[in-house]
């Protein structure tokens, strides 16, 4: 077996499964699951009518490991469009995915050397669980960058010892953060990119949650707007990870692109096609049709602000939380123990959360998800009412 796999840790949510063992929550109370990030808001029409159409003449040939150019198109217009891109060769720059998730993944595989003397894969922490499993099955070790909230759940570049960045290879970026909802500004990119060319390291941002933000007059600034204002055309060391899983409610669909740095991705590209992960014909031309759409991204974020405004109105009295600007988690800080706070949650009311401990690693002496849980508010507006309402009748009762 490879050896690597022993140090993979279990997933967040088989911490959970297990941390709620023998417990039985009140039968009369419906169970409210917000511990996942899986969107519960329908899936546009447009896509599910392209999807069903392309089904039935679309499965009679391979696809390639690049994708319909009509797609690429659509995803580097999309990418020109929303971050102010001068120009995106949808040829070289742009390559489809099966969803983040598995590119983000398979993408360290790919430009990590391990036989390089300490490897490292920078990340911020908390983090998705990915970054990490990821790191160590490319034979790296993981270097996690506490985001507290004395730094708002940002990662301290500036105090990162200059021999970090000596052994960094890649850097994970997410930026709206998981699971804060925090935003990077552009001179904290300009920042990094600059880094990245002194260190010579890849920066990988993973932007999933880029369309779920609530002031739409300033949408989140991603990494390749960072380097057009910059004048790197040539997105040199870049690599951003987009998906339609939150932006178009469409995480079964597994459909996402990473867009970037011509040289990086003609060696994904390579490494791709030996993996065998070419994307379906059908999802090609359901992807195709959502890119190209803003309605329904647009109706997707307003139902989020109703869903934030209505929990937030029931919560503050009790917790100390507040609106991120992006995303759709709260990240609470608990009267207790995270563990425990999640635990009597079920216990009691049967609500689902994800204890923030379950997110992070002990880095410099503490755990910056402790104390704290992640809130999806991904389930129906009334079903987030019913939860915070239960939520707050259970901390007003340790009061």
């Amino acid at each position: 077996m490879h050896p690597e796999l022993a140090r993979l840790q279990p997933y967040p949510f088989e911490k959970l499964t297990k941390l709620r063992a023998g417990c039985t929550p009140p039968a009369e109370m419906s169970a409210i699951n917000l511990s996942i990030g899986e969107p519960q808001h329908p899936t546009p029409a447009l896509i599910i009518d392209a999807l069903t159409q392309a089904a039935t003449t679309g499965l009679r040939k391979y696809p390639t490991t690049q994708g319909a150019e009509t797609l690429r198109e659509a995803m580097a217009q999309w990418l020109m469009r929303r971050f102010h891109l001068a120009h995106l060769d949808p040829n070289q720059q742009v390559l489809p995915v099966n969803g983040t998730r598995e590119a983000l993944f398979s993408f360290a595989q790919c430009v990590v050397d391990r036989h390089q003397s300490h490897p490292l894969v920078v990340m911020p922490n908390p983090f998705y669980q990915i970054y990490e499993g990821a790191a160590l099955l490319a034979g790296a070790q993981p270097y996690y960058l506490n985001c507290v909230e004395s730094h708002d759940f940002q990662p301290d570049f500036a105090h990162v010892p200059p021999e970090v960045w000596q052994d960094c290879q890649l850097l994970y970026l997410c930026s709206p953060n998981n699971p804060s909802g925090t935003l990077f500004d552009l001179a904290t990119l300009h920042y990094l990119i600059e880094l990245a060319d002194k260190y010579d390291f890849i920066i990988a941002a993973d932007e999933c949650y880029s369309e779920l933000y609530f002031d739409e007059t300033q949408p989140p600034v991603g990494l390749l707007q960072a380097c057009q204002q910059m004048g790197r055309e040539d997105f040199k060391r870049c690599v951003v990870f987009h998906s339609l899983s939150k932006r178009s409610n469409a995480p079964g669909l597994r459909s996402g692109f990473v867009a970037g740095d011509a040289e990086i991705l003609r060696h994904f590209l390579l490494y791709r096609t030996y993996h065998g992960c070419a994307m379906s014909p059908a999802v090609q031309a359901a992807s195709e049709v959502a890119w190209q759409d803003e309605t329904h991204v647009q109706t997707n974020r307003l139902l989020y602000r109703e869903k934030f405004a209505a929990a937030l109105d029931i919560l503050s009295p009790v917790l100390a939380v507040t609106r991120p600007p992006a995303s759709f988690y709260l990240w609470v800080a608990t009267p207790i123990s995270d563990t425990e706070f999640t635990k009597q949650l079920y216990l009691q009311k049967n609500v689902a959360v994800l204890p923030g401990s379950y997110l992070s690693r002990v880095a410099d002496g503490i755990n910056p998800g402790e104390n704290r849980v992640r809130i999806a508010l991904v389930a129906t507006l009334q079903e987030c009412v019913e939860a915070a309402q239960r939520i707050q009748s259970v901390v007003t009762s340790m009061a």
